[in-house]
Formats: C-alpha cells, structure tokens, sequence
C-alpha cells in the first residue's frame, strides 16, 4: 500500500477557509468553547462539504492507507455520536441534554468529514464511495471503531467516564494531526481539536463534580472508571498501517499519545481524589473488524431506514 500523500486541495476548494492552522496552533487546553462542528469556522478548517466535493473532483484522493485510517477515526467518532444520542430527554437536567447532544453532533461532524475523505478510496467496483455508504451500507465487520466507542451508556457516570477517555485521546491524537503530510487529515484534525478541547473540559467538569459530590455520585463515578478502564489500552495499540503512517509523516503512532494522554488524566484523576482502576485490559480487535454485540444493535437502529428505502431522499 502507497502512504505517498495525494491530497492538497486546490484553492479555489478552500477559499473561505484560510490557513487550516489560523487559531489552533499550539491548542493546549485553552480552546474556543464556541467552536462546534453545526458552525462554520472560517479560516480554521475543512469541513465536510469541502472534502467531499474535492473527492467528488478527485482533486483530494487518499491513498490506501489514509483512507483506511480516515475509516477508523470517522467509525469511532460516528459510533460515539449515536450512543451520545441516546441521552437527548433523559440527561439529568435541561443543560446536560442541550450539552450532550451537542458533542454528538460535533462527533458526527468529525466522522462526516473522515468518511467522506475515506470514501475517496476505489472500492471494490472501482467507484468512489459516499459518507453515507460508509455510514449505511456497510456491515458489523467492515466497521473499524474501537471497542470503547461501542460499549452503552450505563448510567450517567458511565457515559461521562467514557466520554473523558474519549476527549483526552481524541484531543492529542487531534492536535498531532494537524502537522500530519495529508493536508486533508490536517484540515480535518483542524477544526476537530477546537472542539474536542471543549469536550475536554465539559468532561473533567462533570468527573471533578460528581467524584466530589455525594456518597452516591462518588461511588458510581469510581464505578464507572472501572467499567471504562479496561477499553483504554486499545486506542493507544500500534500496528502497521499506522507504522507507514508515521513513518510517512502522515498520523502519529498510537502509542506516542500515551504519555500525554496519562499525564493529563492523572492531573484530573488526582484533583478528583480518584485512582487510574488496576483492571485487566481488553483484547480489542475493533480496529480489524471484531466487535462486541453491542455494535450490532447500535447498526441495525442507524442504517434500518437507509437500507429499508435506499436512495431516498427528503
């Protein structure tokens, strides 16, 4: 597989947008907490529209290997906003519904825009592919999310556990990217640290909160930590395809997040009079199509009315 990056795009496709690094460079911690993917950010980003258009001219064309790469990281923001969904009407109060729902859609936002640069790559009839292919028409074993991203909700303790993992990993993966050689996965990863950063902080207010508050919300915080814990270890696994990626230039190995990642939790974690679980990790495998039942359901809910009236439009 070729890692050599193909993918600038030609500026009359990005007027409007400006340096990709206007506003972000150096993002540490500090972020817009107005930057959210159902905005249009001039001068900081690609958006999906953008990228799918530059496909759609085959003047953004992945190859192989970052369009396998766009996959995984769109699969795990794109399961992560459908399990966030879930919470719109049942948060326990107004704010926290308007908030969660939010963070999905700026999910969504981040996996429409990795599909749609994913779906640049041939598939198999030597046609390009939609984000909505991607999204609707694929199976349980195609999907390449982490084992994280799957797993439910729990209580609301769980999902703000899962939810700081997710930020944290998501923010330093983010914030690498944007030096990445693919000037796409840049773009992409521009715009998206913004907003994770916002992530960020809403979830290691709510972590502070509830390990601080009552006997209850402490015990159920604890809890929740152990039940997330132990899906930590995946998003951090190196392989292959992410070798030629560093090695190119182009995504940074998994591994090197590590350390920034446990430093920064920690600092949240001890603020918070919490400990990091000693729990056994997961074997994981999402990242090579094996995935839990739960992801099964989560698919047959998004993609029914899709496949039940392909092509339909409204």
């Amino acid at each position: 597989m070729s890692t050599t990056p193909e993918t600038a795009l030609p500026a009359e496709e990005t007027a409007g947008h400006g340096d990709i690094n206007v506003g972000v460079t150096g993002a540490s911690g500090s972020g817009e907490a107005t930057a959210s993917a159902t905005r249009i950010t001039p001068g900081n980003a690609l958006r999906p529209e953008d990228i799918a258009l530059a496909v759609s001219r085959g003047s953004a064309k992945p190859s192989e290997d970052a369009a396998e790469f766009a996959l995984r990281l769109g699969d795990d923001a794109l399961i992560l906003a459908q399990r966030l969904g879930h919470w719109i009407s049942r948060a326990p109060e107004l704010e926290e519904d308007v908030a969660l729902g939010n963070i999905a859609l700026d999910e969504l936002g981040h996996a429409r825009s990795f599909l749609s640069y994913a779906g640049g790559a041939l598939g198999e009839d030597g046609t390009a592919r939609s984000e909505d292919d991607l999204a609707y028409f694929r199976s349980e074993h195609e999907f390449r999310s982490a084992a994280l991203f799957e797993q439910p909700n729990g209580d609301f303790a769980v999902t703000i556990a899962r939810q700081f993992v997710v930020s944290y990993y998501q923010f330093e993966l983010y914030r690498r990217l944007m030096s990445s050689t693919d000037s796409t996965l840049a773009g992409i990863a521009a715009k998206a640290v913004k907003e994770v950063d916002y992530h960020r902080d809403h979830s290691a207010q709510w972590v502070l909160r509830l390990a601080l508050g009552t006997d209850e919300s402490r015990q159920r915080m604890i809890h929740a930590f152990k039940v997330v814990w132990p899906f930590v270890d995946e998003l951090f696994h190196d392989d292959e395809l992410t070798g030629r990626l560093s090695e190119a230039g182009a995504a940074p190995q998994p591994s090197s997040l590590r350390e920034d990642f446990d430093r920064l939790t920690g600092e949240v974690l001890a603020e918070a009079e919490l400990e990091v679980p000693n729990v056994q990790p997961t074997p994981g495998g999402g990242r090579r199509g094996l995935h839990s039942e739960h992801l099964g359901y989560i698919l047959a809910e998004m993609q029914v009315l899709a496949r039940e009236h392909p092509g339909a439009s409204w």
